[in-house]
């Protein structure tokens, strides 16, 4: 049984998808590389890859569509199916991409339990550390949860509600350098301070 891979490659030449999300292709079947800066088209297309002469990058269609929208080639390939009415089916799918699959929706899970619950204390901040006095110097758990609560409910909602692409885009950034990971263990320690202050 073929692969959604397999498929998209057999269905999608390089060309149409170049074109379709904006590159603009000359008679020579060459265009600007849109992974480096030029002034003069470098990249090749043939039927079924291409080839930068200028920065070497090179790949089939599925890999010029995830570095176009820097998501995963599983993604790419999705978007290429439905962009282009590719005929597959969900049997199509095989063991390595529901792999990728099942490993993206957990980092989603992940990442969505961590900013609630860091949503959560902010909106908690924001009233409890509210400015009584509007000379005193404000609490600095207020400042964070001024500065930072629409980030967050933006970013939440994103990861419930959003495109693939976005949700795609909006793990990616979380998990970039660490983030998530800091987050997550911040709000441990904060939350550990908490219940012993209680406790005292």
């Amino acid at each position: 049984m073929a692969s959604i891979f397999e498929a998209v490659k057999a269905t999608v030449p390089v060309r149409a998808a170049a074109e379709r999300y904006g590159l603009e292709v000359n008679c020579a079947g060459m265009v600007r590389c849109p992974f480096h800066e030029e002034r003069t088209p470098s990249m090749k297309l043939y039927e079924d890859h291409y080839f930068c002469f200028g920065c070497g990058k090179h790949g089939d269609v599925i890999n010029l569509v995830a570095e176009l929208f820097s998501i995963p080639p599983y993604y790419a390939a999705c978007k290429l199916v439905g962009d282009f009415g590719v005929d597959t089916s969900a049997e199509i799918v095989h063991q390595p991409a529901r792999e990728e699959l099942r490993i993206f929706r957990e980092d989603q899970l992940r990442c969505q339990r961590v900013l609630c619950a860091y949503l959560r204390m902010l909106t908690e901040w924001k009233t409890q550390y509210a400015p009584i006095d509007p000379n005193a110097e404000p609490d600095d758990r207020y400042v964070e949860a001024c500065q930072m609560i629409d980030t967050i409910d933006y970013l939440t909602d994103l990861l419930i509600v959003g495109t693939l692409e976005q949700r795609v885009k909006a793990v990616d950034l979380l998990l970039a350098d660490g983030k998530i990971d800091q987050l997550e263990e911040r709000l441990r320690l904060l939350q550990e301070k908490e219940r012993t202050e209680e406790i005292a």
